[in-house]
């Protein structure tokens, strides 16, 4: 990555916290299945993308690997991608232990990973965009549209604000955190907004059309979340 232009975002520099130590993956990976029902999630995922034993997927800010292992057993490959290696290196481990043997675990990001196999049929992201300013969303979004098929299909959930009463559906977000995950969860929530890259709902549908994706549903959650399913255009029936 050293050949890359000294003006471009370093997005090996950690946004929010960084988990670059072993016991914070582990506790990261803990704390978060407490928090939610990690499994579900995934399976509603692989389930809206109807992923199957002959596609290949790309998780990006794959983190511990949840997404990435669940989906490797119904997908021929996943190439597993994140900033941290710390991250990777924990989701290796966990693949090995439970006999997962179809996942490539990529040093990288969405600026940095080159994406040299053939085309796949699906991208997904969750929680991770954020981490790039609005300029360099564009450009990430770009990237992942180069790495999907002609049919391909991109999968992108994250903090998207609604413009309309923004402030009070913070607000209402960060009350709502107490009583899932106590203080450390409001606090965490709390470092996203004010450090992190986190963008309108109209930036958002504008970077993904411009970079060559035509939105195929969505789902907004109380003026703080979004979840997208875009096609490649050109690849549609």
């Amino acid at each position: 990555m050293s050949n890359l232009p000294a003006w471009q975002f370093d997005e090996m520099k950690q946004v929010g916290k960084d988990y670059a130590e072993a016991s914070e993956v582990e506790a990261f990976d803990a704390f978060h299945g407490k928090l939610r029902d990690v499994e579900k999630e995934n399976e509603a995922i692989i389930k809206t993308l109807s992923i199957q034993k002959h596609h290949s997927v790309i998780d990006f800010g794959a983190g511990t690997g949840a997404f990435a292992i669940q989906s490797a057993a119904c997908s021929r490959k996943v190439y597993a991608v994140d900033v941290s290696r710390a991250m990777l290196n924990f989701a290796r481990n966990k693949s090995k232990t439970k006999g997962i043997s179809n996942i490539v675990f990529c040093h990288g990001g969405f600026l940095t990973y080159s994406h040299t196999d053939d085309p796949v049929d699906f991208i997904v992201t969750s929680l991770a965009l954020h981490h790039l300013p609005d300029f360099w969303k564009g450009v990430a979004l770009r990237r992942l549209n180069s790495m999907l098929k002609p049919e391909g299909r991109l999968f992108l959930y994250d903090v998207v604000y609604s413009e309309e009463n923004y402030e009070a559906n913070i607000t209402a977000w960060i009350s709502s955190m107490e009583s899932i995950g106590g203080r450390e969860l409001v606090e965490d929530v709390e470092m996203h907004i004010r450090e992190e890259y986190s963008t309108f709902t109209w930036i958002m549908e504008s970077l993904l059309e411009k970079a060559g994706f035509r939105i195929d549903t969505v789902n907004y959650d109380k003026g703080v979340l979004a979840q997208y399913v875009c096609i490649k255009k050109g690849g549609e029936a």
